[in-house]
């Protein structure tokens, strides 16, 4: 991703009611030391908080608003400190026009009602509440919202001492950088689709406009053309990096890892020229020895650089390198995948893929093996082979939608261990709440291509509130 994009910018905001502050001493400097706490939270590696400060009238909130869509935030964070005028933030909300937000945290668990009651002071008494009055006025805002059909989510529970405010916090930004990342995103599609495929085909209009993805067509050609130019010595210096990225088979012949090294060289090439993060190609290369020579060493390249953060997707699917890409920047991997077989006695789904496989989430090193053929393709030359992590694992398929372009489709299982097919692809088994027969007819049901990513952790929340800040359908089915 572009570097001047590589940061997404949060929006912070806190929100009270001027009236209060000549009639609470305190109150105002008080709250405004509760945002700080908020943004010295929101602090990331890949996120700028801009502090919009307290908000506390319609004209601070049409300014605050306006800084908003100069500074261009992605998501804001609406802390609602105490009460507040509905029509106080609906200015900032209309103007920003980004995903809101809303923080309902109270400072503490409880008011402590014993010092509470002995401040005898009562206008004292009052000021003291308000700071704990932050449930107070989100019905109210939520009742605009929704009349005006204004999208909006919610974190509740405590500035202080609360793990699951701040879990679900960072989970909202980490899904904010997730979509800002995908929409400065670059994606190179090399080739055609594997004819009769007719469930991955794609339109690419939909891809560019939902995700804000752009798309770049490449040629074949140019790839056979770099690799031509390929000198021994880097052949040599890519073959050497095989064996520390890999765990090589001793029967891979050094004419084959020769042949894939110069391709990788060639695709590292047109990566970096092309400024792609992320990758789909099919092409069989037949009639021309140059590019079938090119396409059917591949895989070693294309393996390196899904496990380096820019995934690459064989059979030219569109829509499976990008939920490997949403699953990669989650950091949960996003290896390419397709139902097996099933296996009944041990009620597991067999499931892998042959290309690219993701070293980040592999049991033990990527193995390369020798293939014969490629099946259903052109040609023959190195493959890998590789099994999940095992523990908890997330499968992702983004699904074309007739009313919204794509939705994401999720479902949580377990990579087991057991006995494997050993055909020089990536294979694992994993187990679903549902058994293998009803994930199966569930996942079938909601209709979507055959492929789909898997990702190691379960991290279905993390990609509902994705499909939110998107404003795509979500289902997860277990």
């Amino acid at each position: 991703m572009r570097r001047e994009y590589r940061c997404v910018k949060v929006g912070l905001v806190g929100l009270g009611l001027e009236t209060y502050w000549a009639q609470f001493a305190g109150l105002e400097a008080r709250l405004q030391g509760y945002v700080a706490e908020v943004e010295q939270r929101l602090a990331g590696e890949a996120r700028e908080v801009v502090n919009l400060g307290l908000v506390d009238s319609a004209e601070r909130a049409l300014a605050a608003g306006h800084l908003a869509r100069r500074e261009e935030v992605a998501v804001l964070l609406v802390y609602v400190t105490t009460y507040a005028l509905s029509a106080t933030v609906l200015p900032l909300i209309r103007r920003a026009g980004v995903p809101v937000v809303l923080l309902n945290l109270q400072p503490e668990a409880a008011i402590d009602y014993a010092r509470f009651n002995a401040m005898g002071d009562r206008t004292a008494m009052t000021g003291d509440w308000l700071a704990y009055c932050s449930a107070c006025p989100v019905p109210e805002i939520a009742n605009v919202l929704r009349r005006l059909q204004i999208p909006f989510y919610q974190v509740t529970g405590m500035l202080r001492d609360d793990p699951v405010v701040w879990q679900q916090v960072e989970h909202w930004l980490r899904a904010a950088e997730v979509v800002h990342q995908l929409e400065h995103s670059r994606l190179g599609l090399m080739g055609h689709y594997y004819s009769g495929m007719l469930d991955i085909a794609t339109d690419l209009a939909q891809v560019s406009g939902r995700f804000g993805i752009h798309v770049e067509m490449l040629e074949v050609n140019e790839l056979s053309a770099a690799r031509s130019r390929v000198t021994a010595l880097e052949r040599e210096q890519k073959v050497a990096e095989f064996h520390r990225f890999f765990d090589v088979a001793d029967d891979c012949s050094s004419f084959e890892l020769e042949r894939a090294a110069g391709t990788a060289v060639a695709l590292d090439q047109l990566v970096e020229t092309r400024d792609l993060d992320m990758m789909a190609y099919y092409a069989m290369g037949t009639g021309v020895a140059q590019n079938e020579d090119t396409m059917s060493s591949i895989i070693l390249g294309t393996s390196m650089l899904t496990g380096r953060h820019v995934p690459v997707a064989g059979e030219y699917e569109v829509k499976n390198v990008i939920a490997m890409k949403i699953m990669d920047l989650l950091g949960a991997g996003g290896s390419f995948t397709e139902y097996y077989a099933i296996d009944f006695h041990d009620d597991v789904v067999l499931m892998g893929h042959d290309g690219p496989g993701h070293i980040g989430i592999a049991q033990d090193r990527i193995r390369v093996r020798p293939l014969a053929v490629y099946h259903g393709k052109v040609g023959a030359g190195l493959s890998v082979e590789m099994s999940v992590q095992h523990g908890p694992v997330t499968l992702l398929s983004v699904v074309e939608d007739r009313e919204h372009g794509f939705r994401l489709l999720v479902a949580e299982g377990e990579s087991v261990p057991g006995p494997i097919l050993e055909i020089g692809n990536t294979n694992s088994r994993y187990r679903f709440r549902l058994g293998a027969r009803g994930f199966t007819e569930a996942w079938n049901a909601e209709g979507p291509a055959h492929h789909c990513a898997i990702g190691v952790g379960h991290v279905g929340s993390q990609l509902q509130k994705v499909a939110s800040l998107l404003r795509l359908p979500f289902h997860q089915i277990c």
